[in-house]
């Protein structure tokens, strides 16, 4: 089965063709065929898409929203000749897979996508103003241009989230407020999450109901995830994106007492405030300089703001690991993953430095080699284990789709 599979962000839309089959050879079992990236949605976007052959098409273009985006990706695939005699990419397909940011509490699990669904998930965009909105812009796309014979699944960023127990989902507001506005810890990057568990059950040959880690899943957004039995029982984001880690741009935890603080000092609305808490905050915010970590390192030695700004946010990953032992009472692995976690062994090594009370020790060598692929980095005789893995969200939602298809007595 062939499934494309796209991820929007606000003003972005990643996409990949993948390919599952029934072979026993894991080589064969999964293949990635096609992937692309559209960015500055809205404006004049750029676009680099990448073939079977690795040929690249790359474009400027005006595309207004990601509805058009959305059709530049399947007149893309339509142009492309597909395995079979006379078809192409496009008429290969047999599903479609979004990723959605926010399910709300009404999705615990991945979907089937009709109209019911189409419904529900718009009435949840208060909730997520950003990022589902133009989710389902693109899946009326998909809709409008391959019919309602082509199913589709929604994949859901919070469904992995909805095991938290009820005190950790909980915030400690006057309860009939909460339960008017549905105000709660949702957490997100959920796929992200439930994807580390699954690809360290397999590294490790625990079966997936007995592993019990915690994941840092560290880029421009970061979140940790504490998991029990294979499944989330805490997790640093909460009613939005923004509780939690420091991040490139966003704040992470604070005392709710600034918003209406610098709101009332700056004579700005509570609105301006959180856009700056996303925006002008965290890595960027305390350094002055950059969200880039790898600027940040490179100037942390001369610029003490950049130093203040890595130092800060080690701690803060280092604060939740912490506190995540302790609600797991231990884990059998701290697993980084995102484009810092992946890629920069100096961050780890910070946030991993004196942890040796947890039985946590790296091993520098392979701490330092392991850059952008997946590998163990604690060393031998560590109690608690190290790995780096690479999330994989859009292979977890074409397996989730190829799951309810086969389950779906009507397809």
């Amino acid at each position: 089965m062939k499934f494309l599979i796209l991820n929007c962000g606000s003003s972005s839309l990643k996409f990949q063709v993948i390919e599952l089959a029934s072979s026993r050879s894991p080589e064969r079992r999964q293949r990635r065929l096609a992937r692309g990236l559209v960015e500055r949605i809205g404006d004049e976007a750029t676009f680099s898409f990448v073939g079977p052959s690795g040929e690249t098409s790359r474009r400027t273009i005006a595309l207004p929203s990601h509805a058009e985006a959305v059709q530049q990706v399947l007149q893309w695939l339509n142009d492309k000749p597909g395995a079979e005699a006379g078809k192409t990419m496009l008429q290969e397909l047999d599903a479609v897979g979004h990723r959605i940011v926010h399910g709300g509490d009404r999705f615990q699990t991945s979907i089937l996508i009709d109209d019911e669904a189409i419904e529900a998930l718009a009435a949840l965009e208060d909730l997520a103003p950003l990022h589902n909105p133009p989710a389902i812009r693109a899946i009326r796309a998909c809709r409008a241009a391959l019919g309602a014979s082509t199913p589709m699944v929604a994949a859901f960023d919070t469904a992995f989230h909805q095991t938290l127990p009820g005190y950790a989902a909980t915030y400690a507001l006057p309860y009939e407020l909460a339960e008017r506005y549905r105000i709660r810890r949702y957490g997100f990057h959920g796929l992200a999450h439930r994807s580390l568990a699954r690809r360290y059950a397999e590294l490790t040959g625990i079966a997936r109901e007995q592993v019990t880690i915690v994941t840092l899943h560290l880029g421009n957004g970061c979140s940790a995830c504490a998991i029990r039995h294979g499944v989330s029982v805490d997790t640093s984001m909460g009613f939005t994106p923004l509780e939690g880690l420091v991040m490139g741009t966003r704040s992470g935890n604070l005392d709710p007492a600034v918003v209406s603080y610098l709101s009332e000092q700056e004579g700005v609305s509570a609105a301006e405030v959180e856009q700056w808490l996303n925006e002008r905050s965290g890595l960027l915010g305390v350094s002055g300089r950059s969200n880039d970590m790898r600027e940040l390192l490179e100037r942390a030695q001369d610029d003490v703001r950049c130093r203040l700004a890595v130092d800060l946010f080690c701690y803060r990953a280092r604060q939740y690991v912490g506190a995540y032992l302790a609600v797991l009472g231990g884990a059998q692995a701290l697993v980084f993953s995102g484009g810092i976690g992946e890629h920069s062994p100096a961050i780890r090594a910070r946030i991993c430095t004196d942890m040796h009370w947890c039985g946590l020790s790296l091993d520098a060598t392979q701490n330092a080699q392991t850059i952008g692929r997946e590998g163990r980095i604690s060393s031998p005789e560590a109690r608690l284990q190290a790995y780096v893995i690479p999330a994989d969200e859009e292979m977890l939602i074409a397996q989730d789709a190829a799951q309810l298809l086969h389950r779906s007595p009507n397809l």
